[in-house]
């Protein structure tokens, strides 16, 4: 199996070998079997091929399977390569010789050794008796084995124990199916299945041959995963069409599968073959078929990296990793037996794919994780280890030991490396319960431990223990109390403000989003009590709890609020000895108000009142709209904010923002300087295209959001004057006017125009057309008229007529105006229609008169129809009756006009009458008729002659527009009967009835002249039409564009039929299904399927036949495309 050239140097690999086993088969099962071989690659610089093998050639890894399964691992520390065969359930056909090889680059070692099958009862197999396929087995004798039964022999000196039906093997071979061969070798245990096809190969050739094939398929072929085959056939008849078939379906040809013709010789080639082309192939010839079974080799899928172990802690993301042979293939994760599936597995494991590589993800490893991760192929196995250890809780900030007095507020805090752990706190080994007075909290990484109004009970060690941790955190609380025996010294409480005691109010001024914190310096003995409120809102700050009740100025509805103290919170109170703050954080619209401040003592009391004004960016300006239009402007109105921002004394400035095509996202600043009105007029803008229109408002914090945009409006201008107004007629009541649109429309368009005259109305519509007729005029007024253009912008300036018009019908003789058509005589066929459109003109509206023959013209089947302008005569159906003159005659008072219009109706003529033979002479007949009785209405313009023998009774033509009603008829045959008939023709055509004659005309032999005429003609010689190739047409050059299909043809003639060879660069072409070869009547044609440039080059065309050879050839030039850009610098 080693390539030419190379001989890798022996030498000793293997640590441990693999043993020789003798294994025993049940009566049902056998048992299992484990060969186990340790290479050492410590001195190798890359992984060793292995290869288990029985025999001398039969390669196990293709038996790869329930059956036979192959393992292996590696130790990165010892580099020494584990390899494992297991047979399961062995059976007698596993016994012989075996060899495990191992093969790198410049070294290799193998080692034999044996199985032994014992069974339970004294048989063996039938393949297993005639040798044990060791090292030295040869082939086995088939046509020995397959025509003996298969049965238990007795072994020497011993009888079978019970009689077994007796089974041919070569019986069943030979009425299964291809598919089936390789499941009843297994079943029978022949494990040389090469040898078994190669002789039922040559034990079906000893069959009948067929007429069809002279040679058939073979039984079944096998083909590497991603190979080309060829099925090829011999014919009997090299003309014979044959099919190819697949599974039963037709095989079309394609890049895929390519048929070729050579000869007697068919061959179907299957390019790149895959899992899908493992099938039955048939060629079929009329009724004969020839069957075979194409078996494609998928590659086992080996492990070209293994996994590696991981060791990590709870909570991190696990991968392992692992990369294979084939990019597409399969594997299999199992974790301690259990086998990993996205069905099984949920959302803790996660399988993905990158190519060759399959990759297992553990998403937050827990202790449940620990164990052996193994991935499976169909060629190998790889495994690792999980270890996960707890994750270590660190202390970022311990709780410290507290001495506090009586009232004093302690504070328990701990920070610790994760934030979702959680714990509980003990005093003195007891579990803190949460009160009023008693607060625990968890806040990220930081828990908590609040008490108010310190006792002497508090006092003892406090612990916080993390649950799911070994830790503990531990600080004692240290009570201090202090007995001072004085007298009490009583000052009144004092606010000390620069407005306090005043009736001005104190103002502060704080930006939305900000934070205020205003600090009150309170003065008083013993310490006050101090209140802040709001509405009813109050915010205290208890001093001692000896002090004395509250004052009875605060409302009883809020006293229930007073003994809140609110040192949390966005909105507090913060005190301190002689300070206190009222903090809000994060100022919003709604603090803003009227707070009060109320100090109190035994001593007395005072107060204060402060105004906290918010104020923000204002909110975006209403109504924002446009309220007029111009050619290149437009004036935009909007209404100011609803809030100013809280400062009404401030100034609003506006920021305009134009979107210069609807939907686009760009917007552009019209003002750069802020503008105080809440009107602008916008300049400089394109007619014809859509606006939108926003705004902005502006104080001393911001710039507010934008407002809603505007609808979209378009600047445009009104459309010119009408042109070209003038008078197109009048009468007593009506004035018809006309005009053209006006030179400058612009981008609205025109919507209609408006006509005014100067007495009183107008039309409220406007019009469409560039015409109108003003009606309900005064007769014999005079009356100005004037037109003005409407479009969205609005009215055009008039278009004016120079005069007055004065309403009066104006006279017009009348006059009739033929259509160029009607001029001369007009005809028609019989059944037709007639419809006459003739225009006149008069005022006022002329009196139209028809006649016919100058009589006035009332036949019901001609309709007319008249209106102001024209005159309609239609006729549905023409009859010859219809023909004649027509008069039109339209007149106005004592003025007329008048036409005439000539109408013929015709038709087919009828046949002639009385063809008479009036004389015979030689090969002559002279023949004469009458014209026919009718003519169609028109005149007859000919006659067709035709003849007809009384043997053939066929009718030829002898003549065609003859003019004359006679003719002569030559060229007869002496001794035939002939008879004639005529028909007669017009410009409607041949008459549908003939004229014929009646008694046959029979044209006399004259035995002397034709005696004369006979002669001996000589034999018939057959024309040898053998020729040596010429080509007839050439090869042309070729500049042809990579990557797009190209054909070349050429055509040649001779005789028998030449052979042709297609050649590039004088090489023969053939078996390229990239080549197409064609042949059509002589014309050959060359196709190349997207050539490449490598394609390029001299192609020649050759045709042979036993007379001599002729070519032809050609250049081919493949050029790359160039690219746009390419092409532009040039």
């Amino acid at each position: 199996d080693e390539a030419p050239g190379e001989n890798p140097e022996v030498s000793g690999l293997f640590v441990q070998k693999p043993e020789s086993v003798t294994a025993t088969k049940g009566m049902a099962n056998g048992k299992d079997i484990t060969l186990v071989a340790k290479v050492d690659s410590s001195s190798l610089t890359r992984k060793p091929a292995m290869k288990w093998l029985k025999g001398k050639w039969l390669d196990l890894v293709s038996k790869a399977g329930k059956h036979l399964q192959f393992k292996e691992s590696y130790d990165r520390n010892t580099k020494v390569q584990d390899l494992w065969l297991d047979i399961i359930k062995v059976v007698d056909g596993d016994a012989g010789g075996y060899r495990c090889e191992v093969t790198s680059k410049d070294k290799c070692d193998s080692c034999t050794f044996e199985v032994s099958v014992q069974g339970g009862s004294a048989d063996r197999h039938l393949i297993t008796l005639f040798g044990d396929a060791g090292e030295d087995a040869g082939e086995l004798d088939f046509s020995a084995l397959l025509k003996k039964s298969l049965f238990y022999v007795l072994r020497k000196g011993k009888k079978p124990e019970e009689p077994k039906e007796e089974v041919d093997v070569w019986e069943i071979l030979k009425a299964a199916k291809p598919c089936d061969y390789e499941k009843i070798a297994f079943q029978y245990g022949i494990t040389d299945l090469r040898g078994m096809l190669k002789m039922l190969k040559k034990m079906k050739g000893e069959t009948k041959k067929s007429d069809v094939f002279l040679s058939k398929l073979d039984p079944a072929y096998s083909v590497d995963h991603g190979k080309r085959i060829q099925l090829t056939v011999e014919v009997a008849d090299p003309n014979a069409t044959i099919q190819w078939l697949k599974n039963g379906q037709e095989i079309k040809p394609s890049a895929k599968y390519v048929f070729e013709n050579v000869g007697n010789k068919r061959t179907l080639t299957i390019n790149k073959c895959n899992l899908s082309d493992d099938a039955a192939y048939e060629c079929v010839v009329g009724e004969e078929k020839s069957s075979t079974e194409v078996f494609v080799k998928e590659p086992p899928v080996t492990i070209t990296k293994l996994l590696d172990d991981v060791h990590t802690v709870e909570g991190e993301k696990v991968v392992f990793e692992v990369e294979v042979s084939e990019e597409g293939a399969s594997v299999k994760w199992m974790k301690d037996g259990d086998e990993l599936n996205r069905e099984t597995a949920g959302s803790k494991y996660r399988f993905k794919k990158d190519g060759k590589k399959h990759i297992l993800i553990i998403n937050e490893a827990t202790r449940e994780d620990i164990g052996t991760y193994y991935v499976f192929t169909s060629g190998g196995e790889s495994k690792a280890e999980l270890e996960v250890e707890e994750k270590e809780l660190e202390v970022l900030q311990s709780i410290a030991d507290l001495t506090l007095k009586a009232a004093e507020q302690a504070v328990f805090k701990c920070e610790v490396s994760d934030e979702k752990v959680t714990g509980k706190w003990f005093k003195d080994g007891v579990e803190v319960e949460a009160s009023d007075r008693i607060k625990i909290s968890h806040i990220g990484r930081t828990h908590k431990l609040t008490i108010d109004d310190v006792k002497p009970s508090d006092a003892g060690d406090y612990t916080f223990v993390p649950d799911g941790y070994a830790l503990s955190l531990s600080a004692k609380l240290n009570f201090l109390e202090i007995k001072i025996d004085y007298i009490p010294r009583q000052d009144p409480p004092k606010i000390h403000l620069d407005a306090s005691g005043s009736g001005n109010k104190n103002v502060i001024t704080v930006v939305a989003g900000n934070k205020l914190r205003f600090d009150v310096e309170v003065t008083g003995e013993p310490a006050p009590t101090v209140c802040w409120s709001k509405g009813e809102q109050v915010r205290t700050a208890a001093g001692d709890s000896h002090h004395s009740p509250l004052p009875r100025s605060i409302p009883r509805q809020v006293l229930s609020l007073l003994v809140v103290c609110e040192a949390e919170g966005r909105v507090r109170v913060e005190t301190r000895k002689t300070l206190s703050s009222f903090v809000i954080d994060g100022a919003e619209r709604a603090d803003e108000g009227l707070y009060t401040i109320s100090v109190n003592n035994p001593a007395g009391e005072d107060k204060a009142e402060i105004f906290v004004r918010i104020v923000d960016v204002p909110n975006p300006p209403e109504n924002v709209k446009c309220t007029s239009v111009g050619e290149d402007s437009a004036t935009v109105t909007w209404e100011p904010p609803s809030f100013d921002g809280g400062n009404s004394s401030s100034t609003l400035f506006i920021i305009l923002q134009r979107l210069k095509k609807t939907g686009s996202a760009r917007w552009t600043k019209l003002n750069f300087d802020v503008y105080e009105a809440t009107t602008y007029e916008a300049k400089k803008m394109i007619e014809g295209v859509l606006y939108e229109m926003r705004v902005f408002a502006v104080n001393g914090i911001g710039i507010s959001q934008p407002s809603v945009s505007s609808k979209p409006f378009m600047p445009i201008a009104p459309t010119g004057e009408p042109t070209h107004l003038l008078v197109d007629d009048v009468t007593d009541t009506t004035c018809a006017l006309k005009w053209r649109p006006p030179e400058k429309i612009g981008a609205g368009g025109i919507d209609g125009y408006i006509i005014e005259y100067c007495k009183e109305g107008t039309n409220e519509e406007p019009v469409a057309k560039n015409q109108y007729r003003v009606k309900g005029l005064p007769v014999g007024e005079k009356m100005l008229f004037r037109v003005v253009a409407v479009n969205v912008a609005g009215r055009s300036p008039p278009a004016t007529l120079s005069q007055a018009v004065t309403i009066r019908e104006i006279m017009e003789n009348p006059k009739i105006r033929v259509p160029r058509r009607l001029r001369t005589k007009l005809i028609t066929l019989v059944g037709e229609k007639v419809n006459l459109v003739i225009p006149f003109q008069g005022k006022p509206r002329p009196v139209v008169t028809w006649f016919k023959d100058d009589v006035l013209l009332e036949d019901k089947s001609v309709g007319i129809r008249t209106s102001e302008v024209d005159t309609i005569l239609f006729i549905r159906s023409a009859e010859r009756t219809h023909s004649g003159k027509y008069t039109l005659s339209v007149q106005i008072e004592n003025v007329s006009d008048s036409a005439d219009i000539h109408i013929q109706v015709v038709e087919k003529p009828g046949p002639p009458i009385n063809v008479v033979v009036t004389d015979v002479w030689g090969f002559n007949a002279a023949l004469e008729w009458k014209p026919p009785k009718d003519d169609g209405n028109c005149e007859i313009i000919g006659y067709t002659i035709q003849k007809s023998d009384k043997k053939t009774e066929e009718w030829f033509t002898i003549y065609e527009h003859n003019r004359r009603p006679s003719c002569t008829v030559s060229d007869l045959v002496m001794g035939n009967e002939y008879s004639f008939r005529v028909f007669s023709e017009n410009i409607c055509g041949l008459s549908e009835k003939r004229c014929v004659q009646t008694v046959y005309v029979y044209i006399r032999v004259y035995k002397l002249i034709y005696e004369d005429l006979l002669f001996k003609s000589p034999p018939f010689q057959e024309k040898d039409m053998s020729s040596s190739p010429k080509f007839t047409a050439p090869l042309l050059d070729r500049s042809v564009i990579a990557g797009y299909t190209v054909a070349i043809s050429c055509a040649v003639r001779g005789n028998p039929k030449p052979k042709i060879i297609w050649m590039k660069n004088n090489m023969t072409i053939e078996g390229d299904p990239k080549f197409l070869m064609q042949n059509n009547q002589g014309v050959l044609t060359l196709n190349i399927r997207k050539p490449s440039l490598f394609d390029g080059g001299r192609y020649s065309c050759k045709a042979v036949n036993e007379f001599g050879e002729d070519s032809v050839e050609c250049k081919l030039e493949v050029r790359v495309p160039q690219e746009k850009g390419d092409q532009v610098k040039k």
